[in-house]
């Protein structure tokens, strides 16, 4: 049977790697897990509370397109409790995850064709969904310098349809200053480039809360997700803030697409925004398991390291030892137990050269894994310059 041009996306690579390392664990190894950006922690204990009783309330059925008002409501309450904004819940979208964001997003901005400008390394999925829909991905190679984000003098001369930004970002964890955000919004409406702001991180950061597209503009599709800082990752929960004009168009589509969020999920996600005490220890451990890793880093010699200001992340530079991320991780896993995911997955120009280390785990774990990298690091050889 035939198929289409458009469904030959690249593998997500990350999920290669965990499948390997399934395997290790399977023929009886001990594996630390920093390939994937999943906090070690379930859902906290006041999501679980609340769907258990609304299970035994009533069956759980569909909702409405745009989510259960009362989380929408609760949604953009958040954004004046973080952010000082204050924002209509209509324009509160509730969806299957970030990934059902990115595609209503896409969807309702783009047609086929246009221009979708991604700084490179990025999360991998912007590329492959685009491809999907059959958009052009435009990467734009970053500088440390820059934290590894696009500028605005990128975006002007890119001709771009689109834009997506993320704060703090994956796979670096580095966070936009407010100036230059602010200079990027500029540029994206001097040049009539829609812009999508990724936030899926926002609630981790390790100095200063990142910055919300929201306070400096009400022209930007926002989308977050309960995954992250809200440890719910497998629930498919996610959120959208689009411009009050653009919410029935966007309705349309979520209904026909995916007719709601599931219903258990947004009961879940409605209580775990009140858990403010269990999510904060949560990033507190991920400060912690920043420094370690960090440390063991440095120590063995990598020197190149993202700014990691947020996320939980650490996208190290490994040239020293290797021109071949992908063997190298592969390597890292046989040798000493380790998954970290190749950079290969988010920067296919440069990525050979990187790898990405997530430290959302539990910190015996992240400091067994720390000192297993280190090891392993140390006892390789150096390439000749």
């Amino acid at each position: 049977m035939r198929n289409s041009r458009r469904s030959e996306v690249d593998a997500f690579i990350v999920m290669d790697v965990m499948e390997a390392a399934r395997r290790a664990e399977a023929a009886g190894r001990h594996v630390i897990h920093m390939e994937v950006g999943q906090p070690g922690t379930g859902a906290p204990a006041g999501a679980r509370a609340a769907l258990a009783a609304a299970l035994e309330a009533g069956p759980l059925g569909y909702t409405v397109g745009l989510g259960l008002p009362e989380l929408r409501a609760r949604i953009a309450g958040l954004y004046r409790e973080w952010y000082g904004v204050d924002l209509d819940p209509a324009r509160v979208i509730v969806t299957s995850g970030a990934s059902g964001a990115f595609i209503l997003a896409f969807s309702a901005l783009f047609d086929a064709g246009e221009r979708v400008g991604l700084g490179m390394p990025c999360y991998p999925s912007y590329r492959q969904i685009l491809k999907a829909m059959s958009l052009e991905a435009v990467g734009m190679e970053t500088r440390l310098a820059d934290r590894f984000q696009p500028t605005p003098g990128q975006v002007r001369e890119a001709g771009l349809d689109g834009l997506i930004v993320a704060s703090p970002a994956n796979p670096t964890g580095t966070i936009l200053p407010r100036a230059v955000f602010a200079d990027l919004v500029g540029a994206c409406a001097e040049t009539g480039t829609a812009l999508i702001s990724d936030e899926i991180y926002h609630g981790l950061h390790h100095g200063a809360r990142a910055v919300s597209a929201l306070e400096l503009t009400d022209e930007v599709y926002v989308i977050n997700s309960f995954s992250k800082y809200f440890s719910m990752t497998g629930w498919r929960v996610g959120w959208m803030v689009v411009p009050e004009a653009h919410v029935r168009s966007v309705e349309r589509l979520a209904q026909n697409l995916f007719i709601c969020a599931p219903h258990a999920s947004q009961v879940a996600a409605l209580a775990a925004l009140e858990c403010g005490e269990e999510l904060e220890a949560n990033r507190a451990v991920y400060l912690k398991n920043r420094d370690v890793l960090r440390a063991a880093l440095e120590g063995a010699g990598v020197d190149r390291i993202a700014p990691p200001d947020g996320a939980f992340y650490l996208y190290a530079d490994v040239s020293r030892w290797t021109e071949d991320s992908l063997a190298f991780s592969r390597e890292l896993l046989d040798a000493a137990g380790v998954a970290a995911t190749p950079g290969l997955d988010f920067d296919p120009g440069r990525g050979h050269r990187y790898l990405r280390f997530s430290y959302a785990g539990a910190e015996a774990e992240i400091a067994e894994g720390a000192a297993r990298v280190a090891a392993f690091l140390s006892a390789r050889q150096v390439l000749p310059d």
